[in-house]
């Protein structure tokens, strides 16, 4: 049984329901991820609470917290920091940016130009920044929260592949069902503000969060359970409406989560409908379409779908 886990996961939820409404499948997300030590892409249309999302957890997370808005004319330095000239030391000082914090959320990045987006990618996978042939370490438990908008293009830089494959995660958030805008409504209507953070947040334990940490390795992966990852995996890659399939730390990632979704439901080793169950999280934005899927329509979850729905399970 994976008592820290479930008591982890309701934590959260109880602490992100606070504030997040109707976000359910989005919090057990951002709890894998933060599990895993991965960063997490949150997609949707304007107006859905995707900034609110990642700024509660980042609240909830506890430590430094920073928010970066993407622009075009954003540059690195503006993320990494720079060297001044320090009058009373008589030397050049470094002096970091909003990048060095345990949590940063990055809003709009597909609005940063290439050369900041490019300034992130050391930092997601080495938790390090270098800079002028010295190296900057990040805290332990950094973590990535950006944001995009999926629909609008203008004035845009999409993310190269090799960005989008240090998102362990991708959380595509849709309209609310009615029931939970109407409880929007109620709660929030009232209010000519912004929307308030609770007095008495509740922070997580970092106890608990190790605790979890060691639980989830504990799970077991069996052999066969390794090969349908690997299946899928080739399937992606030969898939007819797909130019470029899912890379080894796509496979990697996807046996993490699904590790972790295992302990969730209490059992002690991973089966493959906990991999199915975090398929749609991890798969889609790694995969390239070609131009035909989309004059056809095809989405990439629609592809993940075809692949989980087609691939042999086995027993």
């Amino acid at each position: 049984m994976s008592a820290a886990l479930t008591e982890l996961e309701s934590f959260l939820a109880r602490e992100l329901g606070r504030v997040v409404i109707g976000a359910d499948a989005s919090i057990r997300a951002l709890l894998i991820a933060l599990v895993a030590r991965g960063h997490v892409l949150i997609q949707g249309v304007p107006g859905l609470g995707k900034t609110l999302l990642a700024k509660t957890l980042a609240r909830v997370l506890g430590g430094q917290f920073k928010r970066i808005q993407g622009t075009p004319d954003l540059m690195p330095s503006d993320i990494i920091g720079v060297h001044v000239y320090d009058e009373s030391k008589r030397d050049f000082v470094f002096r970091p940016g909003p990048l060095f914090a345990d949590v940063v959320l990055m809003d709009e990045i597909n609005r940063a130009g290439p050369k900041t987006q490019s300034a992130l990618l050391e930092a997601m996978e080495e938790r390090q920044v270098s800079l002028e042939r010295e190296v900057f370490a990040l805290p332990e438990d950094f973590l990535v929260l950006a944001t995009q908008n999926p629909r609008e293009f203008e004035g845009t830089y999409p993310l190269p592949e090799s960005q989008l494959d240090r998102f362990m995660l991708r959380i595509d958030i849709d309209y609310p069902e009615r029931a939970a805008e109407a409880e929007i409504l109620a709660r929030y209507g009232a209010r000519l503000g912004a929307v308030p953070f609770p007095a008495e947040l509740g922070a997580i334990d970092r106890a608990l969060l190790a605790a979890a940490r060691t639980e989830a390795e504990r799970i077991h992966v069996a052999e066969a359970l390794n090969g349908y990852v690997l299946d899928l995996v080739r399937a992606s890659r030969e898939h007819p409406h797909v130019a470029l399939g899912l890379s080894t730390r796509g496979a990697l990632a996807l046996v993490k989560a699904a590790r972790i979704a295992a302990g969730l439901r209490g059992g002690d080793f991973v089966t493959p409908d906990d991999v199915k169950e975090v398929a749609v999280w991890v798969m889609p934005h790694r995969i390239a379409l070609t131009p035909e899927a989309a004059l056809e329509g095809v989405s990439d979850v629609d592809v993940v779908r075809g692949l989980l729905d087609t691939t042999p399970v086995p027993r």
